[in-house]
């Protein structure tokens, strides 16, 4: 028969890891519940540490009714269910207390289900409060972003009028020297003719051979002539030239502030030490991960990778939105997005949808694929964003300094929770040594 810690633990078994962070946070003493557990004995808790907690804190009948409030709480009817379908839970639940005992039983539920409804609603707290943060650093990033668009803008449109003065202005300037070099001419052949005149007046007066008289040289006036330059051409260039730096700098204003929407879902993802390939090095904050070349001696549990070079985030998620960053500059191979929690760890892997991935990757210091694809990308990658809509059933990927979307998954249709997915790639001898860091929204 089945013990009370034995039926605890397989049902905490069951949870995933945000309803466990929840079913500890609903345990939890603030202070004013003599009944709680202490938060600093609950923080680093495992399943079987938590149990372990439970019956320390309260007896078997408590620990277990304490189990089924805080599981119903949390959405997991059936684990209430298969609770109290167990022999333990039964003799926890039907023993035939005294009336004094059921009345303090029923008062420390109702103290339990107080003390739930306040936690409950500290945690709506916590969640109003941290949309509120996300939303004003949005509006901080969008801000900022438009602030500096627009400067661009104007900018460019002072700079596209500068030059265009500047064009007109020249071409004034050419058609004046023009138009004076022609009246120099003509100037200098009005005075030899006026010269001329005054000889023929002076022949008039006297009875000279005409002969001797040299005829004065003139130009053609009709090719004389000085139309004005069109300035139509040169305003239309400079104005063609402006709308499209301005639609280039649209596109990219409209991208960016697309990717900002985004960027208001980003979750705080770590690495799982458990998962991750022997030759992987993990930062003691688990937010940096490099290969060292070398093959740890690790456990090798079922969940840790032992071909790829491979890590997964320790968070999942089975509903909603969710964004997360990852850096890897200057690195010749990668790979980043999600995958089930049910892929394979072991021996070869393909890592495509139809095996339960979703990412893309660096190979050979210039190719990007995503799925056996080769991607066109116009720039090195330095920051990757993933953006998930689990009920749409999309993954996107981001270059983030150019805000241009990389590659996306439609039509995916998640069945199962997903985690965040990571590779910095093998050691290469060094050449592909740099860290792959899940970097903060800047």
């Amino acid at each position: 028969m089945a013990t009370a810690k034995e039926d605890l633990w397989k049902i905490l078994e069951n949870l995933t890891i945000d309803q466990f962070k929840k079913f500890k946070w609903l345990l939890e003493d603030d202070g004013n519940d003599s009944g709680g557990i202490p938060v600093s004995r609950l923080e680093k808790a495992d399943r079987p540490d938590t149990v372990d907690l439970m019956l320390q804190q309260y007896d078997e009948a408590e620990a277990l009714r304490r189990s089924l409030q805080v599981l119903a709480k949390i959405g997991r009817n059936d684990l209430v269910q298969r609770l109290s379908n167990t022999r333990s839970a039964q003799r926890g639940l039907t023993a035939a207390p005294s009336r004094c005992e059921r009345q303090k039983s029923r008062l420390r539920e109702m103290k339990l289900e107080t003390r739930l409804k306040i936690k409950e609603r500290e945690m709506k707290i916590c969640e109003i409060r941290r949309s509120a943060e996300l939303s004003r650093k949005s509006a901080e990033r969008q801000t900022a972003e438009s602030q500096q668009t627009f400067r661009v803008l104007i900018q460019s449109v002072e700079e596209s009028l500068s030059h265009l003065t500047k064009a007109v202005e020249e071409k004034q300037k050419t058609f004046q020297n023009q138009a004076e070099k022609l009246i120099r001419e003509l100037e200098e052949e009005i005075s030899e003719l006026t010269k001329s005149e005054a000889e023929l007046d002076r022949l008039l007066l006297t009875d000279t051979n005409l002969q001797s008289l040299q005829d004065v040289k003139t130009s053609d006036l009709t090719e004389f002539s000085a139309p004005q330059p069109s300035y139509g051409k040169t305003v239309m260039a400079s104005m063609d030239k402006l709308k499209e730096m301005l639609d280039r700098e649209m596109e990219r204003f409209l991208s960016k502030a697309k990717l900002i929407r985004m960027q208001q879902f980003e979750v705080d993802v770590t690495l799982d030490p458990d998962t991750a390939h022997p030759n992987l090095v993990l930062s003691p904050d688990r937010k940096r991960v490099h290969c060292g070349g070398v093959k740890q001696n690790l456990p090798d549990n079922p969940q840790r990778f032992d071909t790829a070079a491979n890590v997964l985030g320790s968070q999942s998620f089975s509903s909603g939105r969710v964004y997360f960053e990852a850096e890897v500059r200057e690195k010749t191979a990668w790979d980043v997005g999600v995958v089930y929690g049910s892929i394979g760890r072991k021996g070869s892997i393909s890592s495509i949808p139809g095996s339960g991935y979703w990412a893309v990757g660096l190979r050979s210091g210039d190719t990007i694929k995503a799925a056996g694809l080769n991607l066109n990308v116009k720039s090195q990658l330095n920051k990757v964003g993933v953006f998930v809509d689990y009920k749409e059933g999309s993954v996107i990927f981001y270059d983030i300094d150019s805000a241009e979307q990389i590659h996306r998954f439609s039509d995916c249709s998640f069945t199962e929770e997903l985690y965040p997915f990571f590779s910095p790639g093998v050691h290469q001898g060094g050449s592909n040594a740099k860290p792959l860091v899940i970097s903060q929204i800047q």
